[in-house]
Formats: structure tokens, C-alpha cells, sequence
């Protein structure tokens, strides 16, 4: 260790050559310096390692036993060393064997997740994905320990200490079963009232959301009748009761189980953005992963 805190990469580089050309002249043109300095480097080399190193001979100079052993282990750990700090390789997903992990929900899943899992795999076959439920208050630690790679999430309310990019504006839609009777047209704010609805409480068991503060500010309430944790289950509780629900509109699109109707208050919508640490920003292959969820939405 105490020779390893005496030692400078400029020495070890020096040492390198001069066991290739066995000549400090020549070594000195390799490396681009005069020769008195790379004399003065193993002059330097000699005293760490306790050792001439490189001995005068006929043609040249020749290697001491303590060189030779030094050889092979030097040359490997400037090679590794080299990697090390070369810039990254272009990331090729076709060849890539990445597992990635992100944070979702299932509204993510269905919104985000599920358009671009199908050119995902045909991209990067070699891939795989792990999905880890959402948990708001521990994004930002998972995050930072590697644990995630990405986390979906509204950005409001989201982690400031991490890198963000907005995916799209969510808006919200009143949403039931398809032919219910009370959905024909689009209702008025006491026929809304009147519906029996259905609430997502990511927290568990919440009967109040932004539909009911919304309502409130023109002094109205609503009838909520079912609080579920996921928005799966919601989409089978309308399309088998008449139940009714509102719900973001990314969510129901293209559902032909459900009717969907502009509803008679204004619900302030939401973004979704995706969110990443610092440690991961300049990555190649995450960069690839941010850009391609990025453009599928």
C-alpha cells in the first residue's frame, strides 16, 4: 500500500513501454516525452519497487526477474483501466442483455407501460423488465440505491431530487358501463350527484378525490358508493354494474365494454412524467430505454 500511494499513472504508463522496447530512447518517442524524463521516471520506478528493473545489455536493455513478473499484471490493469475510462460504447439495444426496473402503477402499466412493451420487445429482444408497484415516499430512495431504474408518477407531488421528463396531460371522463341508461347523454351536475360511483384510493379505503373537490366548490356532493386501491378492478365493477366512475381518459380509450361522456364539472387533470437519479442520467442504455417510452405514448 505504500508503494501503491507513491506511484502516479504517469509512472505506471512509462514502466509499460519501457518492458515493451527494453530501449529508454525509443520509449521516450512512444510516449511523446524527452528522454532525460522517462530516465528520471525509472529512476523514480527503481526506488518503489526496490528493484533496477531494466539492466544495460548488448543490444539494448534487459529485463530483471522483478520486471518480468511485473509485466503481464501491469499490462492487464492498464487495459482495464483504459475501459474503465474510454468514453461509453453506443448503446445497441438488438444486442443488448439489460434487465431493467421500474416503478409503476397500474394505471402506468395500462397508459405507458402496455403501448410501448410490444416495440420494446421486437427492439431489444435480449431485454427484460421488471415491473415494482409504485410507493410514492420511496421513488426517490430507490432511485438513488439502483433499486429502480425508472418510477412513473404525476409530477405533482413527485420527488425533487430527481431528473424528470413530462409524458402527456391526463384529463379526466365520466365513465360507465356500455348502454347504461343514465349515460345516453351527457348528465347534468345533479344527475351526477345522483349516480352511485366507484372511487380509485391509492392510499386504501378513501370515499373523497379531486371529482368531490371539485363538486364542492359549487356546493355539491356525489354518491360514493365503492372504494377500490387499482384502477383494473374498477374498469370490471362498471362494466358489469351500473355503477358509474371518473376516470382519466388514457385509461378507457378504445374500451368497448364502456361508455364514456364529457362530464358536467371541470376536474383539473393531471401529468405524468417518469422520473430517474443522477447516477443512471448519462447512461447510454437508459438513455435508449427514457427515449423510446418518451416517443411511444
Amino acid at each position: 500500500m505504500n508503494n501503491l500511494r507513491r506511484l502516479d499513472l504517469n509512472l505506471l504508463v512509462t514502466l509499460d513501454v519501457l518492458l515493451s522496447e527494453h530501449n529508454v530512447t525509443r520509449a521516450a518517442e512512444r510516449l511523446n516525452l524527452a528522454q532525460p524524463s522517462v530516465s528520471v521516471h525509472l529512476a523514480k520506478l527503481r526506488d518503489i519497487f526496490g528493484d533496477p528493473l531494466l539492466l544495460p545489455g548488448p543490444r539494448g536493455m534487459r529485463p530483471t526477474a522483478r520486471a518480468d513478473e511485473l509485466r503481464e499484471p501491469l499490462r492487464r490493469a492498464l487495459e482495464a483501466l483504459e475501459r474503465a475510462v474510454s468514453p461509453a460504447s453506443p448503446f445497441d439495444p438488438a444486442e443488448a442483455r439489460h434487465t431493467w426496473r421500474v416503478a409503476a402503477s397500474d394505471y402506468s402499466e395500462s397508459t405507458i407501460l402496455l403501448p410501448a412493451l410490444s416495440g420494446l420487445r421486437s427492439a431489444a429482444p435480449g431485454t427484460r423488465l421488471a415491473v415494482l408497484e409504485t410507493v410514492p415516499s420511496r421513488i426517490a430512495r430507490q432511485a438513488e440505491q439502483g433499486e429502480i431504474d425508472l418510477a412513473f408518477h404525476t409530477t405533482e407531488g413527485a420527488p425533487s431530487s430527481l431528473h424528470r421528463r413530462a409524458l402527456f396531460t391526463e384529463r379526466y371522463v365520466l365513465v360507465g358501463r356500455a348502454g347504461h341508461p343514465r349515460l345516453k347523454k351527457r348528465p347534468t351536475l345533479s344527475q351526477l350527484c345522483e349516480l352511485e360511483h366507484v372511487i380509485v384510493s391509492p392510499d386504501g379505503g378513501g370515499f373523497y378525490g379531486v371529482t368531490d373537490k371539485a363538486l364542492a366548490r359549487a356546493g355539491l356532493t356525489r354518491r360514493v358508493v365503492l372504494s377500490v386501491p387499482h384502477f383494473l378492478f374498477v374498469m370490471s365493477v362498471l362494466a358489469s354494474t351500473d355503477l358509474v366512475a371518473m376516470l382519466p381518459s388514457r385509461l378507457v380509450r378504445n374500451t368497448s365494454a364502456l361508455q364514456v361522456v364529457e362530464p358536467p364539472v371541470d376536474v383539473p387533470g393531471f401529468e405524468m412524467a417518469m422520473f430517474w437519479h443522477e447516477r443512471s442520467h448519462r447512461d447510454p442504455a437508459h438513455q435508449w430505454l427514457r427515449e423510446y417510452i418518451a416517443d411511444s405514448v
